[in-house]
């Protein structure tokens, strides 16, 4: 860590304890919208909710330290959890704690070669859309919990949803999700109904989480069966964490590190899996609401993490009794908050293809709750979009001068493997005159694609008894001929 990079992790604590209170409280709200969502995802996984649990506080604590993104609450989460799922019910959960060591040390190596450039690649439209296809998720996580319960529930969630949005109101002190929390449970203790309550989601730890290496053989065979996973694994874990870094990133108008996100989480999941949880990254209803709530530094993930051991043991009883229609109204609102409503206004305003991108990343991420196979979708239609948009760019002009009987094709734009073809559609081939000679001047040769289609070109103008000369060429796109088709300018 550079001296400057140090002076800006030192910040990082110092700027928390100016905003000591609210990143406290906001990290204790984290810690509930936390829970249901751990269970259920270790549900999807096929392990019991303290591994899930387990994860998550070990993750959080690590995190707080080793992270690049103050304020960002990581846990386990549902994306890696749907790629762990396959192992654990093939080989079990050893397999799936050898799966989070090695996805942590592949995450780590992920960090120290800046693969977090990466993220450069996509696009505001898929941000946006993965944004939005997590508000849908999270909300639709709540349906199971509102279905077939009695009308006790819904009256819960409403006066949660009523208790949420009319405090702040009246006073700002504490987080109105904490309150709701506490006034429902009081509540619901003070006059049994029959509601469900936390404990009825699965069972909490009773103990803490103990050190202890993966129970498997130790032999090649056991990491070709790990190590398939633990790459998909390590690979959605991080995708998620990025976007969750950089929507935090624009709700804070602030940077972070991001090659320093990938090695922490790299570091929090060896920990979570020497600690008997599964792997884990970035959770962004949960951060959303963090943030949402004041949690700005590196103090309001070590709360999340560290009253998360609280509620799994010490308060264990207390917790228990918290009422699942108070998580159901707090994540209700945290989708709603992470919805951007701004983004439905755009689709008329912005370019029809930037829509269809975010809108295509939506109905992929909802249909296979895959936020990796979304963005995946999104950064690929991007990709050809802004193909296809600079392709339109490329023209060639024909002048020809009959003094020196000479046709020269004027290029501009870029020629790259999208645009190559159309590029070379634009001359004649058999051209009656004498001399030709392509100006370069204004153009680009942005790849191998694009010298061989030039390289082609020439050569087939040659053939026909045509003088060719290819002038204008910049240094980049020399230096690419030249080492690609150092020929093209010699007419033998």
């Amino acid at each position: 860590m550079t001296s400057q990079a140090f002076a800006r992790y030192c910040a990082e604590w110092f700027d928390s304890a100016g905003n000591a209170r609210r990143d406290i409280l906001a990290g204790m709200v984290g810690t509930f919208a936390l829970i249901p969502e751990v269970i259920a995802f270790s549900f999807v996984a096929g392990i019991d909710p303290e591994v899930g649990l387990f994860a998550s506080f070990v993750i959080g604590i690590v995190i707080a330290f080793a992270g690049g993104r103050p304020a960002m609450i990581s846990g386990a989460a549902g994306s890696v959890a749907l790629v762990a799922a396959a192992l654990v019910h093939s080989h079990g959960l050893q397999y799936l704690l050898a799966a989070t060591l090695l996805a942590g040390l592949f995450q780590i190596a992920f960090g120290l070669m800046k693969l977090n450039v990466l993220m450069r690649f996509v696009s505001r439209s898929v941000r946006t859309g993965f944004v939005n296809a997590l508000a849908i998720l999270i909300f639709s996580a709540q349906v199971p919990q509102m279905l077939n319960v009695s009308w006790h529930t819904y009256a819960m969630i409403a006066a949660g949803l009523g208790i949420i949005y009319l405090t702040p109101k009246v006073t700002k002190a504490i987080p109105s999700p904490l309150i709701c929390v506490i006034v429902l449970t009081a509540i619901s203790m003070a006059f049994p109904m029959p509601i469900h309550t936390v404990a009825d989601l699965g069972r909490l730890p009773a103990t803490l989480p103990a050190f202890a290496l993966p129970a498997v053989p130790y032999a090649w065979q056991t990491l070709t069966v790990v190590a398939p996973y633990a790459l998909a694994m390590a690979a959605v874990g991080l995708l998620e964490s990025m976007m969750t870094a950089s929507v935090v990133d624009d709700l804070t108008d602030t940077n972070s590190s991001k090659a320093q996100e990938c090695t922490g989480l790299g570091l929090a999941n060896l920990a979570a899996g020497l600690f008997g949880g599964i792997a884990g990254c970035g959770m962004i209803g949960q951060t959303v609401g963090n943030v949402r709530y004041g949690g700005r530094g590196r103090l309001s993930t070590l709360v999340a993490g560290v009253f998360l051991l609280l509620v799994m043991v010490p308060l264990r009883p207390w917790i228990a009794q918290v009422p699942v229609a108070a998580l159901v109204a707090i994540m209700i609102m945290v989708s709603i908050s992470t919805f951007s409503w701004a983004s439905l206004r755009d689709l008329a305003r912005h370019p029809k293809l930037s829509g269809a991108v975010m809108l295509a990343t939506v109905a992929v991420t909802v249909a296979t709750h895959d936020l990796s196979m979304g963005v995946g979708v999104g950064v690929l239609l991007s990709g050809v979009f802004f193909a296809f948009k600079v392709t339109r760019l490329m023209q060639v002009r024909s002048e020809y001068c009959d003094a020196t009987d000479t046709r020269t094709y004027v290029v501009s734009g870029q020629i790259f493997f999208a645009s190559a073809e159309i590029f070379v559609d634009q001359f004649d081939l058999r051209d009656t005159a004498r001399t030709v000679r392509i100006d370069l001047s204004a153009g680009h040769l942005w790849d191998v694609t694009a010298v061989g289609a030039l390289e082609d070109l020439v050569t087939r103008m040659r053939r026909h008894g045509i003088t060719v000369e290819v002038i204008g060429m910049n240094e980049a796109s020399a230096i690419l001929v030249d080492r690609h088709a150092p020929l093209l300018g010699n007419p033998a």
